[in-house]
């Protein structure tokens, strides 16, 4: 096997108390040829002491302070540093399988460029994972033994942000971590998305996922659901849809109603349309809902489908199916 530099880049902001047990695990690694890009968030516990002390005794570990703020802002200043031709991310709360870095780069040099290497997750926390997590992990895990996906990318994020490794020229290519723009590992995998890098299937479990309830995707304003709408919303219009088609809302509840002010605000026309009973013919914003049968008589149709319930999920599935039009192509699940 070769054996390229790997730069793992790692934003860090009090954590003492996870700090050891992540740096270890790099430390541990069958791959060694890593280096640690580590990137001081202005941290006011004792963080930068401890990654400093690991430095002082691996010349491939090193730490600076960030010359801005924020997560975006370190892992930029962290890739000027990087000398490594395969980059990743690595959260500073969390822990590597010890076969991690070999198992991603391995999958890398079989497959070439143009491909970005993604492993299965396993979530853990002191008090349990609640369900909303352990119903993500699945989910997420299931897509990446497939290496599919980008096939539910306008649901959630289809790249777990600590769990990737790409090629430099490829990480170039789709502009890194330069778009300024939250949730920053949603954006990223949009624009591996929008690349065309092939996801490799993988079904080795390579990334222990910590959570707590101060982590910063649980308490910044920055991963709120709004944000994350927002970049569906804005990637959807720039990447699938097209001049001569019907663009079909399906759904009036919360998401689907601020899918329909969000699209209204920026002048798009839209087709809506629901299974409520109680909606149905009803004005929204002066927007009249229709039945969902009405898809079927609109001309190329582009839908995006809000509907949470995993029930009506498969019953609309089978529903536009029969009309012959796909997945992926023709409806998009939003939720």
């Amino acid at each position: 096997m070769q054996t390229p530099l790997v730069s793992i880049l790692i934003p860090f902001k009090n954590v003492e108390k996870f700090l050891d047990e992540c740096i270890s695990s790099i430390i541990l690694q069958t791959y060694k040829n890593w280096e640690i890009i580590a990137i001081n968030d202005h941290s006011t516990d004792n963080s930068a002491s401890i990654l400093h002390a690991y430095a002082a005794k691996d010349n491939r570990i090193k730490t600076t302070l960030n010359t801005g703020k924020g997560i975006i802002s370190a892992l930029q200043f962290a890739y000027t540093l990087a000398n490594g031709s395969y980059i990743t991310r690595m959260d500073s709360d969390d822990i590597m399988t010890p076969n991690k870095i070999e198992v991603l780069l391995s999958l890398l040099l079989k497959n070439g460029q143009k491909h970005i290497a993604i492993g299965k997750v396993k979530y853990f926390a002191e008090n349990g994972v609640n369900d909303g997590y352990k119903m993500y992990e699945e989910w997420l895990n299931k897509l990446t033994i497939n290496g599919s996906n980008y096939s539910e990318i306008y649901k959630e994020c289809v790249v777990p942000s600590p769990c990737w490794m790409v090629h430099k020229s490829d990480f170039d290519l789709v502009d890194g971590f330069n778009p300024n723009r939250y949730p920053e590992d949603y954006d990223l995998a949009f624009r591996f998305y929008k690349h065309n890098l092939k996801c490799i299937p993988c079904n080795s479990t390579l990334h222990l996922w910590r959570d707590y309830s101060t982590r910063t995707s649980r308490t910044s304003e920055h991963y709120a659901q709004n944000y994350f709408l927002d970049i569906k919303l804005d990637y959807f219009l720039e990447l699938e849809h097209k001049a001569n088609n019907t663009l079909i809302v399906w759904g009036a509840g919360k998401k689907g109603k601020e899918i329909a002010k969000k699209l209204l605000t920026k002048q798009i026309p839209f087709y809506w349309v629901c299974n409520n009973n109680k909606k149905i013919g009803k004005d929204i914003y002066d927007q009249k809902l229709h039945h969902f049968s009405s898809v079927a008589k609109q001309t190329n149709p582009l839908i995006i489908i809000t509907v949470a319930n995993q029930e009506e999920q498969v019953n609309i599935k089978t529903y536009l199916n029969s009309l012959n039009l796909n997945t992926v192509k023709d409806y998009f699940f939003f939720c």
